[in-house]
């Protein structure tokens, strides 16, 4: 087997449960997909021709419902964000969020996110790439699935400019320190909060109602912001 097939095999980091479509996600996958949506292809987008203009992009992996993606590319209209996400629900609701605000700095993607990486994102063409609370895959055995691995790593660090940023948050400690030691080992990554330290959330992470739920139960959040050196 070729080794990229195995590589996307080895670190493909979901498992596609999704529930049914509610009428209006299933209306914004089919009335505003074809305006929001990027559909799959083997050569790299051109951002400029997407957003018609020329700003920093910025890519979400895994938006999850996209409440939170959808908040910072309102508030951040000077920047571009491309959110990828597996499960439809999450996909049709962000397009939702896209319609009601009016957002044109936010464009969307349903697949893989290696695969994507690696077919339709140019090298060193992103500002930053953002993965807020992965599954954690909490049993040892499937620690293998887990997204952050150096693999995956090195090919964040061919997507993104020098200077440009991997900001990972998780609610679960374990994983928190196994990104950590991941990053710790990508020697053209550096700490933005030193060795081994992790940082508050910034600003322009917005606060979930799953995160503020977590904090009145005392639960920790962590996060870490590596920047591309080299």
């Amino acid at each position: 087997m070729p080794e990229e097939q195995t590589f996307i095999r080895r670190i493909r980091s979901f498992v596609k449960r999704e529930g049914r479509l509610t009428v209006g996600q299933e209306r914004a996958l089919n009335e505003l997909f074809p305006r929001y949506g990027l559909a799959v292809q083997d050569s790299p987008l051109n951002f400029e021709n997407i957003f018609q203009r020329t700003a920093p992009c910025i890519l979400e992996i895994g938006f999850g419902n996209g409440t939170s993606l959808a908040e910072m590319a309102a508030n951040n209209p000077e920047q571009d964000y491309i959110g990828i996400e597996v499960h439809r629900p999450g996909v049709g609701n962000l397009l939702l969020q896209i319609e009601k605000l009016e957002l044109t700095n936010l464009r969307v993607i349903n697949d893989d996110a290696v695969e994507v990486l690696k077919k339709m994102i140019a090298d060193n063409s992103l500002a930053a790439v953002y993965l807020f609370f992965a599954d954690p895959w909490h049993k040892t055995r499937h620690h293998k699935r887990r997204i952050v691995q150096k693999e995956f790593v090195e090919l964040l660090r061919a997507k993104l400019k020098v200077g440009g940023i991997f900001h990972m948050a998780t609610d679960w400690q374990d994983y928190a320190k196994h990104m950590m030691r991941v990053m710790n080992e990508a020697d053209f990554f550096e700490n933005t909060a030193g060795k081994d330290q992790y940082l508050p959330r910034p600003d322009y992470r917005p606060l979930t109602k799953f995160e503020q739920r977590g904090q009145r139960l005392g639960h920790g959040v962590w996060d870490l912001i590596f920047k591309k050196v080299s």
